[in-house]
């Protein structure tokens, strides 16, 4: 069975893929998704096998009769790779290695490899080495005495030390040893990211002054090139899954007088591994600190809402699926059926549609940012000392001036304003401020 697993990779190989669904369950064996995941990790899709199953078998998950349908159809074909769009456990992947004769995947270990192969930055490959350790932990049998190709070299974990001198003690197994090597390297990660976490949460911490926005959204809906388009964020863009997994982040000023930081954040798919999300804490910071999200849904994709729903059960994990969210309906001008349209903005009636590689929608979309940013309209009464021009410059900035009296040495202004700037104007510390009318 190792010589089907001497690495993690899916990389050129002849996949068929998977969906077994129970027969009483509402779900979609759909195999669109899992096709796209499986190219963008470098696979060849050459068959595709849906079943629908009574139940789960406890050592095959879809049955030994199927099970040999789907051997034939690995010789047929060639096949190199068996991706699942099923979770598996570690039994039931040894036992399909036996029966296909080939390496078998699950759901999870396709996106951890995808996420391995998009990492960048020391941030990100960290992450996502936690996140398949974890992962991988539960599943170590003895076919993982190549360890190095998964946890890497470094601090104190390289393979090589493995059944070497001061590790052999006895009646000691390989699966100990490797285990034990698995755990030490986890730590060591929890270690480091813990630095990076309260780093990360100081940087954002330090922005208190200004109104935070993040994108979110299913992978591929554009969130990305809606960046760019309103910033010249310079972010990277290409029409695949997880092109991105780092955050970027950017000043926007939606209409005049407004300035808001608008960050873009890693794609969410249907059953995204709770090791990503837990392992990915840093990056997605910003979504939990934001002051307001922007739902970004590709309304070209058959299945808009479907995504949709994966993404508030993504949100909902980190406790962000009650912040105040804006429904964007990106790539109108690739809509091949409008009607979907439609009845998306009939059900989201305060949604805005637009199109972030085409500009269209983009004034709109800046107008309820800035009524979110505001948060209703008040009208104030401000006393200060004439001297004190850092008020009277945020009163202009921010606001419209409705009346101004001089006095010896203080002015009075009324303005009407967004009253969610009350804080930042706090903060400058009028010698009065009162709420006079909305």
């Amino acid at each position: 069975m190792e010589k089907f697993r001497q690495t993690l990779k899916v990389k050129k190989e002849r996949a068929i893929l998977v969906a077994a669904l129970l027969s009483r369950s509402k779900g979609s064996d759909d195999l669109s998704e899992l096709t796209a995941l499986a190219e963008s990790a470098g696979a060849v899709v050459v068959d595709r096998f849906q079943q629908k199953i009574r139940k789960i078998n406890p050592s095959t998950y879809i049955g030994k009769g199927k099970a040999g349908q789907l051997a034939r159809r690995v010789k047929q074909y060639q096949a190199d790779v068996i991706i699942f769009d099923n979770d598996l456990s570690p039994a039931q992947i040894r036992e399909l290695e036996k029966l296909l004769e080939a390496k078998v995947l699950d759901r999870s270990e396709l996106i951890l490899d995808i996420f391995a192969t998009r990492a960048k930055t020391k941030q990100a490959r960290l992450q996502v080495e936690l996140a398949q350790l974890e992962y991988t932990y539960p599943r170590l049998t003895r076919m993982w005495s190549h360890l190095d190709t998964v946890a890497g070299a470094g601090g104190g974990t390289a393979a090589g030390a493995v059944g070497g001198i001061g590790t052999r003690g006895p009646g000691e197994q390989q699966l100990e040893i490797d285990r034990r090597l698995v755990t030490k390297r986890i730590s060591e990660l929890k270690r480091e990211l813990a630095g990076i976490d309260k780093r990360k949460l100081r940087e954002i911490q330090g922005r208190h002054g200004l109104f935070k926005i993040s994108l979110v959204g299913y992978t591929n809906a554009g969130k990305s090139t809606l960046l760019n388009t309103l910033t010249d964020a310079g972010a990277f863009v290409e029409d695949r899954l997880f092109a991105t997994l780092d955050t970027r982040t950017r000043k926007w000023s939606p209409s005049k007088g407004v300035e808001v930081l608008l960050s873009d954040t890693v794609g969410f798919v249907r059953k995204l591994p709770h090791q990503l999300v837990a392992s990915f804490k840093a990056t997605l910071e910003e979504t939990i600190n934001a002051d307001l999200l922007l739902h970004v849904i590709d309304v070209s994709n058959a299945d808009a809402l479907g995504q949709m729903q994966s993404v508030n059960a993504v949100l909902d994990e980190i406790d962000c699926g009650r912040k105040p969210t804006l429904l964007v309906l990106n790539k109108i001008d690739a809509i091949k059926d409008i009607s979907q349209l439609e009845m998306i903005e009939t059900v989201f009636p305060e949604a805005v549609s637009i199109s972030a590689k085409g500009g269209l929608g983009l004034d709109a979309l800046s107008r309820k940012v800035t009524e979110y940013y505001r948060g209703g309209d008040v009208v104030l009464r401000v006393r200060s000392h004439q001297s004190n021009g850092k008020i009277q410059s945020f009163l202009r900035a921010h606001g419209r001036i409705l009346n101004e009296r001089y006095g010896d040495s203080s002015v009075i202004i009324e303005v009407k304003m967004g009253q969610n700037q009350l804080p930042n104007l706090q903060r400058l510390k009028p010698d009065t401020l009162e709420i006079v009318g909305n």
